[in-house]
């Protein structure tokens, strides 16, 4: 028979254990208080330094910073992310060519490799000029017109199309062509200054981008053609932004502003051509691809005119218009269904994109960087540009398994206004409505890529004019920035560098 004290003990245990069980935080609810915005700014955050949890990288910063793998990726796999390297830099060749498993290029291209628009592994720069002396092949225009039948209208609708491209010069102008072929066009970037005042009586001068066509290799442009240009974004962390589960994304989605703060972040529904289902776009300055397979065979595709199982057209973008291009040789193969890039080159270039890590943060604990990180937040910044998340378990992509990450994007579209405006919708994206590009890795663009330029056609010089360009949606909060004293506007541009 059990004594008094020791039934005292065991009811206490049980209590205890009810008690516990009551109050136990679930992992749910640990995650939504980790990744609940911070109000405390006198001290970093734990973990903050860490942009992309276990993945991030500690190696010394220079100009490869963005070209190194996820640092908790398992040494049996680094072979698969070097060979993926060595295929992103591959210089492609026209058909027909000696070496068979680089041939195929083009016969209308805007690059030769992966890494000619995303030099190391960074952010293009827009030319300032004609294109071809520039040196940069980053810029690329795309062309799109409004439907024209029921056939238009029913690909659109069904997420089959993004964009109805052009029936002559296609989807993307091609300002290169291989021997015997004509490139499409020549562009030149041209700017024009706009002043903008700030508060403390600095004056910033904003450019905007005046793209000029010349030389046109097919005819006369359609007077309804839309033209949107675009930069190359970074490589980094496009594994982490993948693996984002889609419903913690869309948690953040109003697009009827039921809570009355001007903002009405939505997502960009589309056919993934890998899953051949509606997902919600992730990639792309319109978040019009999927998955990051989607995207880099998307890719290949337009910008290299090399064919894949998802891109099987051997010609890339030529039109049917275009008829020398389409009878031109090609490389593909028969051994992997007649395409010029097989599956398993094809994996290994995505596993190279989805495991480029992104660099730690520096400076996380200056005072300045803190006062910075105070601006940004009460500026209402984190309206779009959410801090961090908690990624799912996934056994089968380790790298990118349950890491607390601080991309500072809450990946979905928004109406940045008119002066932003490319008037060219790009799946459910409208003319003004723009992806919140991530934050993480922005202030090393200069150390990598050389050049400061932002936004999605590079028009910005530096981080104060991107933000100046904030229309629409983030109008009240770009005039907060207007409106800072000297001071807080530099500790706002501090952790921006130092993110």
């Amino acid at each position: 028979m059990l004594n008094r004290p020791r039934l005292l003990s065991c009811a206490l245990l049980i209590y205890c254990a009810c008690l516990s069980s009551a109050f136990a935080e679930t992992e749910q609810d640990r995650i939504a208080r980790i990744t609940t915005p911070t109000s405390d700014f006198s001290k970093p955050e734990k973990y903050e330094i860490m942009q992309a949890g276990a993945a991030t990288h500690r190696k010394r910063i220079n100009g490869d910073a963005f070209s190194h793998p996820s640092a908790n990726m398992a040494f049996d796999r680094r072979l698969y992310f070097e060979l993926g390297d060595g295929i992103f830099k591959k210089m492609w060749v026209s058909s027909p060519a000696s070496t068979k498993s680089s041939d195929g290029l083009g016969p209308l291209y805007n690059a030769r490799s992966c890494q000619r628009c995303h030099l190391k592994d960074g952010r293009g720069e827009a030319p300032d000029g004609l294109q071809a002396e520039s040196g940069s092949v980053s810029l690329l225009l795309r062309l799109s017109i409004r439907p024209q039948n029921n056939e238009d209208h029913t690909r659109l609708d069904s997420g089959t199309a993004t964009s109805i491209p052009d029936p002559i010069y296609g989807g993307q102008l091609q300002n290169f062509a291989t021997p015997g072929q004509t490139a499409e066009a020549a562009v030149t970037v041209s700017y024009e200054e706009i002043p903008v005042p700030l508060s403390d009586g600095t004056v910033v001068s904003l450019r905007k981008p005046v793209i000029a066509l010349s030389a046109l290799g097919y005819g006369p442009l359609r007077d309804d053609l839309m033209i949107s240009p675009r930069i190359a974004s970074p490589m980094i962390g496009l594994g982490m932004l993948e693996a984002i589960a889609a419903e913690d994304i869309l948690s953040w989605a109003d697009p009827d502003d039921r809570d009355g703060d001007g903002i009405s972040g939505r997502g960009n529904r589309i056919k993934s051509k890998l899953a051949q289902e509606m997902m919600l776009g992730r990639f792309g300055w319109k978040a019009n691809q999927a998955t990051l397979k989607d995207q880099v065979t998307d890719a290949f595709s337009g910008d290299l005119g090399i064919s894949s199982s998802l891109h099987p057209g051997n010609a890339g973008d030529c039109t049917f218009a275009q008829t020398a291009c389409m009878s031109a040789p090609d490389g593909g193969d028969p051994k992997s269904g007649n395409v010029e890039i097989n599956d398993h080159l094809l994996d290994l270039v995505t596993f190279y994109s989805r495991n480029l890590a992104v660099p730690a943060r520096r400076d996380v604990g200056n005072p300045g960087v803190l006062a910075g990180k105070k601006v940004f937040y009460e500026a209402g910044c984190i309206a779009c540009h959410r801090p961090k998340y908690v990624t799912p378990r996934d056994p089968l992509r380790p790298e990118q398994s349950f890491q607390l990450i601080w991309p500072y994007t809450d990946m979905l579209l928004h109406d940045m206004g008119d002066g932003l405006a490319d008037n060219r919708p790009d799946g459910s994206a409208d003319g003004r409505e723009w992806r919140t590009p991530p934050l993480w890795g922005i202030g090393l663009t200069k150390t990598v890529s050389g050049h400061t330029n932002f936004l999605h056609d590079g028009r910005a010089r530096n981080l104060l004019e991107a933000i100046l360009w904030h229309g629409g949606e983030a109008t009240d909060t770009r005039d907060r920035v207007i409106a800072l004293p000297t001071r807080d506007r530099e500790n706002l541009l501090r952790f921006l560098n130092s993110l």
